[in-house]
């Protein structure tokens, strides 16, 4: 009853294994880890880097001395908390962030926020969180932690109001991808319903696409975007961890493409309720769940204009087994260097997808896709299409077995999506919309296709708008045996 009583109340009745410090440069604080001991974590500095095209933050840094040890963290952006001076930290967010953008996701009133476990700590209790969507790890496209929005052509030279995403947007198949609870939680809200409590001084706000979970931490969950909710779902109902909640979709602001945009809020060191950064606690979670021997990453996208550098970089990938033995980059103008990080220039817009694929110790292998958006100033307003993709199931896939494709172009209705399937068949095309009709139940182009043999096959899509400007994108299908 006690229990029961404080998630209507939206009072914490467990406590996360981190602590979070808001710091203005030169503020030092000392706080009491989970396990008992102490760390002082000053804040040095923050500095960032933007791009030329929008002046968007595209990377930021917080130098900080913890226990006496200076150290430079990378913020947000696909980064894992970092072991030093004893402890492991990350910094979510740096004030640099709202600059240029009119949303305030995080809370924060001081210049940079740290976050603190003790040095052996897990980054959630053993089996708080699973993966909300039932699909592989980067199955398709994402927008994470502070990545300015792309997938539904977001990048413009004209776009001076940046919408760094706040929460983990996982692209998925619409009417496919099944979304379940990530945590035991208590449903407070449900489309339009809210459960009474939590109408005011929370982060629930209903729409129709949209539920929110209440956690034992006091942490609210949003799930958005969804095709259609479970029936069984109720309000007020106790939800168990893996429970359906409905399935994926491209509904309220989703922008046009599919995916579950999953956040958690929770109360930050200003008072005010801010995204509690959750990237490390999926990459965790699905780590348990799937001990995979080896993940590529090589995200976030990237932007530039025509003839500046671009450096792909791959060394976010990671490898329980030990370091990743092998990068092999496949780019789109035909070169192959085997690097973690290489440097190329574009002399055409588009939006590129560039092949990465690496090696664990034991010759494992995985793939990731780099996207890239290249614009070209000479032409501003005639920004080149983009291009999302998607398919289902994504695992457990058999020889003979047939799997969906589906495809969305944005930015263009001109001509057709090409299908390589990367297995010797002939190619196939779709016609989606163009995005035309954001919530269009029919905007996605479907296909299915059927592979003969076990493999790891690379499929890629593209289409072009009436100026030649292409848009490309990559699946890794893993086709395993009939048996």
């Amino acid at each position: 009853m006690r229990l029961l009583l404080a998630l209507v109340c939206g009072i914490a009745t467990a406590q996360p294994l981190h602590r979070t410090l808001d710091l203005s440069i030169g503020e030092e604080q000392t706080l009491t880890l989970q396990d008992g001991a102490d760390a002082t974590v000053k804040l040095l500095y923050t500095n960032t880097v933007k791009d030329s095209t929008q002046q968007a933050v595209r990377a930021a840094y917080a130098g900080v001395e913890v226990n006496g040890l200076p150290i430079k963290l990378s913020c947000g952006n696909y980064e894992l908390p970092f072991s030093a001076g004893g402890v492991q930290m990350d910094c979510p967010v740096t004030k640099a962030y709202y600059e240029n953008s009119n949303t305030d996701h995080w809370g924060l009133e001081k210049d940079a926020r740290i976050r603190v476990w003790p040095f052996a700590s897990l980054w959630l209790p053993k089996d708080a969180m699973i993966y909300p969507a039932r699909q592989r790890w980067f199955a398709t496209h994402t927008q994470m932690s502070n990545e300015p929005t792309y997938v539904d052509r977001g990048e413009k030279l004209s776009r001076k109001r940046i919408y760094y995403h706040s929460g983990l947007d996982i692209g998925g198949a619409e009417a496919l991808t099944e979304v379940i609870a990530a945590t035991n939680a208590k449903v407070v809200s449900l489309g339009d319903q809210i459960l009474a409590g939590h109408e005011k001084d929370t982060p629930v706000a209903k729409r129709y696409d949209v539920i929110y979970l209440l956690d034992e931490r006091g942490w609210y969950y949003r799930y958005s975007h969804l095709h259609s909710f479970e029936p069984s779902v109720e309000l007020g109902a106790d939800i168990k961890q893996g429970q359906k909640l409905g399935l994926l979709g491209k509904e309220g602001g989703s922008g046009g493409w599919s995916h579950l945009h999953f956040e958690i809020k929770a109360r930050q060191p200003s008072g005010k309720w801010g995204t509690e950064e959750g990237y490390a606690f999926l990459w965790e979670a699905y780590q348990r769940l799937f001990s995979p021997d080896i993940i590529a990453v090589a995200r976030p996208h990237r932007v530039a204009v025509v003839g500046e550098k671009v450096a792909l970089d791959a060394r976010r990938s990671y490898s329980p087994s030990g370091r990743v033995s092998r990068y092999e980059w496949t780019l789109s103008d035909g070169s192959s260097p085997a690097e973690p990080v290489v440097e190329r220039t574009y002399s055409k817009p588009g939006t590129y997808s560039e092949i990465l694929k690496v090696t664990s110790r034991t010759g494992e292998l995985a793939w990731d896709f780099a996207t890239v958006n290249i614009l070209d100033p000479a032409q501003p307003g005639l920004e080149p299409p983009t291009i999302h993709a998607s398919y289902h199931p994504t695992t457990g896939i058999r020889a003979g077995q047939e799997v969906t494709f589906k495809v969305r172009t944005f930015g263009t209705i001109h001509g057709e999506e090409t299908w390589n399937f990367g297995d010797g068949s002939p190619s196939t095309t779709t016609r989606s919309d163009g995005n035309v009709k954001i919530h269009d139940p029919n905007g996605y182009a479907v296909t299915r296709h059927t592979f003969t043999k076990p493999g790891d096959y690379i499929v890629g899509v593209h289409r072009s708008d009436t100026a030649g400007q292409r848009a490309t994108t990559h699946l890794w299908v893993r086709v395993g045996n009939t048996q």
